[in-house]
C-alpha cells in the first residue's frame, strides 16, 4: 500500500505501518487529507504492483547510508526511527521496485506471492507516536486476507459491526454520550445508569453468594504508595497527578490494588480468617491518548468490578479454581458461552525473583488443568507483579473481547510487608489475587450492546415495558397497570401522549423496548393487557394479573452461578 501510495501521491512522507490483527495500516503526511474517494485508486495501483511480481530485496545499509538516502527524502519519521536503532543492531531495508522502506523483515520473495483478497477500510488522523505534541499524520487501515470468500466474509462481519455499534445504540436508546469537557468520561443518562446499576446489582448478588465482602477505597493517594507498589516506575505515564499546597504529590488511582493491600493490613489477620475476598467497584482513571479513546471500549474514566483475595499457599488452587469457576458460569448468565482463556506469562519488566513466578504460574496452569479447562499461553504478556489469566468473550458475530482476569501475586504482599499469624503463631506472607470479571462494567456495556444489537435480555433492559393507553379515557387503567408492574418490581414507562398506537410501536421498537403493552376500553373493562415482544407482528391478550406472573419470573436473573462456582 505505501509503495501504491508514493506512485501515486509522490509528495507524501511515510512514516510507520505495522501488521494488525485482520490487516496493517500505515501512517502517511500529506498536505492534501486522504479521504475514501482515493481507495479504489490505491487499491488498483496495489494490484499493479502484484501483477509486475517486483522483487522484494533485503539490504543491510550502514547508519550513514540509510540517514542520508532518507535524509535526502526530508523525511524525519524514518531518521527519528533510525536514531533510535542500538548502534550493535544492523540497519535493514527492504526494496521492492522503485520504493525502499526500513523494515526488519521477512518478506516475501516478490509482490506477486502477495494475496490480491485485501480491502482499503478507512482513513483516520494519528499523532505521530501516540503523541499529542506531534504531528497529526493520516492513517489509512486495510485488511487482508488468503481467499476472497475470507475477505467477503470478514467485511460482511464487519457491515453487521457498524449496525450494531454501540455508540450509535447509545444514541438510539438514549444511554449516554461524552462531551469534549471530560473527554474518555461517559455521561449516563438515566436508561444508560439503570442499565449500569443493574450489572453492578447483578454482580453484587454473585459476590454476595460467594462469600465477598464489599468494600471501597479512596480514589486519590499519595505518590509514595504507588512507588511501593511499582506503579509508579511501570506505569507512570498512565497516571494522572496532583500536587497539593504542601507538595505532597497524588495520583488518581489506575488500579485498586494498593488500596485493597491498605485495607488488609489494618488489623491482624489470623490464619483462621483466610481466605479474606474483598470486592470493590471501584472507579480507575487511566491516561489514554486522545486518538485511542474509542466509546464505551476505551475510556479514561472506568468501574471496575474488582476484588483482590487473600488466602494462605494452601488455599491458592482452590480459589483460583473457584474464581474460574464463577467468571465462566457469570459469561454464561449474559449469554457468552464461546470463552477463550490465555495464561500470560513473566514479562521482561517485572517485580519479584523467578523462583516466585514459577510458583505462581504453575498455581494458575494447574488449575485449569484440574478443572479440564483448555488454555492457550502468552508468552510475556504478564502483569509487572504476577502472571494472569485473561478470559476472552466471542459475540455474536464472531468478535472477540477480553474482558476478566485473574492474577495471582506474591510480589506486592511482600512490598507491603503483608502477613498473616499462621497455627504456630508464626508470621507468614498471604498470596493475594486480582480478580475483575466484567473488567471495566464501561466496556462491558459496550460488548452486551452490540452483541445483543441493542436487543437486551427481559431481565437486563433498563426499560422493560412501555404501557401506552389507546385513547386517553383509559389513562387511569393505564396508571394502575403501571403502578401493579412497578409493584411486581418491573421496570416501566408510560406513555400517554396524543399519537397513534402505531406511530408508539415503532417510535419503542427503535430504542429496543422489550415489550410494548397497550391498553383499551375493552381490555380496561377486562382488566386485561394486549402484549407485543420486541420484533413480533403479533400480540397477546391475557389479564393483568396473568402478565405480571408471567413478566416477574421473567425478569430475574439467570443463575447459573450458584449450580457452576465451586
Amino acid at each position: 500500500m505505501a509503495q501504491a501510495v508514493l506512485e501515486l501521491f509522490p509528495d507524501t512522507k511515510t512514516a510507520i505501518g505495522p501488521a494488525i490483527e485482520h490487516g496493517f495500516y500505515y501512517d502517511f503526511e500529506r498536505h492534501q487529507p486522504f479521504t475514501p474517494d482515493d481507495f479504489s485508486l490505491i487499491e488498483a495501483r496495489m494490484m499493479e504492483v502484484i501483477r509486475r511480481a517486483d522483487a522484494i530485496v533485503r539490504e543491510e545499509w550502514p547508519r550513514k547510508m540509510a540517514q542520508t538516502y532518507f535524509g535526502e527524502q526530508d523525511n524525519r519519521y524514518k531518521l527519528e526511527i533510525i536514531s533510535q536503532i542500538s548502534a550493535n543492531e544492523t540497519i535493514t531495508v527492504y526494496r521492492q521496485g522503485s520504493f525502499v522502506d526500513l523494515c526488519r523483515g521477512p518478506h516475501a520473495s516478490n509482490t506477486s506471492e502477495l494475496s490480491p483478497a485485501f480491502k482499503l477500510l478507512k482513513v483516520a488522523g494519528a499523532y505521530w507516536r501516540g503523541d499529542h505534541t506531534q504531528p497529526m499524520l493520516q492513517r489509512i487501515y486495510g485488511t487482508a486476507w488468503l481467499t476472497q470468500s475470507e475477505l467477503t466474509s470478514y467485511l460482511q462481519q464487519l457491515d453487521e459491526a457498524e449496525k450494531r455499534d454501540h455508540r450509535r445504540l447509545g444514541r438510539e436508546m438514549d444511554l449516554f454520550h461524552f462531551e469534549e469537557e471530560a473527554p474518555g468520561a461517559v455521561f449516563w443518562h438515566p436508561n444508560g445508569w439503570r442499565l449500569f446499576q443493574q450489572l453492578i446489582a447483578y454482580m453484587r448478588d454473585q459476590q454476595e453468594k460467594s462469600c465477598y465482602v464489599e468494600v471501597n477505597t479512596p480514589d486519590v493517594m499519595d505518590k509514595g504508595l504507588w512507588e511501593i507498589s511499582g506503579h509508579w516506575q511501570n506505569y507512570r505515564e498512565h497516571m494522572f497527578t496532583t500536587q497539593t499546597e504542601d507538595e505532597r504529590v497524588f495520583a488518581l488511582k489506575p488500579m485498586n490494588c494498593p488500596g485493597g493491600v491498605l485495607l488488609y493490613k489494618h488489623g491482624l489477620k489470623s490464619y483462621r480468617d483466610l481466605p479474606i475476598r474483598m470486592a470493590e467497584f471501584g472507579k480507575v482513571h487511566r491516561y489514554e491518548s486522545s486518538g485511542a479513546l474509542h466509546g464505551l471500549m476505551r475510556v479514561r474514566h472506568f468501574t471496575q468490578d474488582d476484588a483482590h483475595i487473600f488466602c494462605t499457599s494452601d488455599q491458592l488452587h482452590a480459589e483460583c479454581q473457584s474464581v474460574i469457576a464463577l467468571v465462566l458460569s457469570i459469561y454464561a448468565d449474559f449469554g457468552f458461552n464461546d470463552v477463550t482463556i490465555k495464561l500470560s506469562t513473566r514479562p521482561q519488566n517485572r517485580i519479584g525473583d523467578d523462583a516466585i513466578w514459577d510458583q505462581l504460574e504453575e498455581a494458575l496452569s494447574q488449575s485449569l488443568n484440574t478443572l479440564g479447562l483448555a488454555y492457550t499461553i502468552n508468552v510475556g504478556e504478564g502483569a509487572f507483579y504476577g502472571p494472569k489469566l485473561e478470559f476472552v468473550l466471542r459475540d455474536a458475530i464472531g468478535r472477540d473481547w477480553q474482558c476478566g482476569t485473574l492474577q495471582v501475586d506474591l510480589n506486592l504482599p511482600e512490598r507491603f510487608d503483608v502477613h498473616y499469624i499462621n497455627e504456630a503463631g508464626d508470621r507468614c506472607r498471604p498470596v493475594m489475587l486480582h480478580r475483575a470479571l466484567f473488567g471495566s462494567l464501561e466496556r462491558f456495556t459496550g460488548i452486551l450492546l452490540e452483541h445483543y444489537a441493542g436487543r437486551l435480555p427481559f431481565w437486563l433492559a433498563p426499560v422493560q415495558v412501555v404501557v401506552a393507553p389507546i385513547t386517553n379515557e383509559v389513562d387511569d387503567y393505564a396508571l394502575r397497570v403501571v403502578s401493579q408492574l412497578k409493584y411486581a418490581g418491573l421496570r416501566v414507562a408510560l406513555d400517554t401522549r396524543n399519537e397513534k398506537i402505531g406511530y408508539k410501536v415503532r417510535e419503542h421498537s427503535a430504542t429496543k423496548v422489550p415489550l410494548f403493552m397497550a391498553v383499551g376500553k375493552r381490555e380496561a373493562a377486562e382488566d386485561k393487557v394486549s402484549m407485543r415482544w420486541l420484533g413480533s407482528a403479533t400480540q397477546d391478550v391475557m389479564t393483568l394479573s396473568q402478565a405480571i406472573e408471567l413478566l416477574s419470573v421473567q425478569s430475574k436473573a439467570p443463575q447459573n452461578q450458584g449450580k457452576q462456582n465451586l
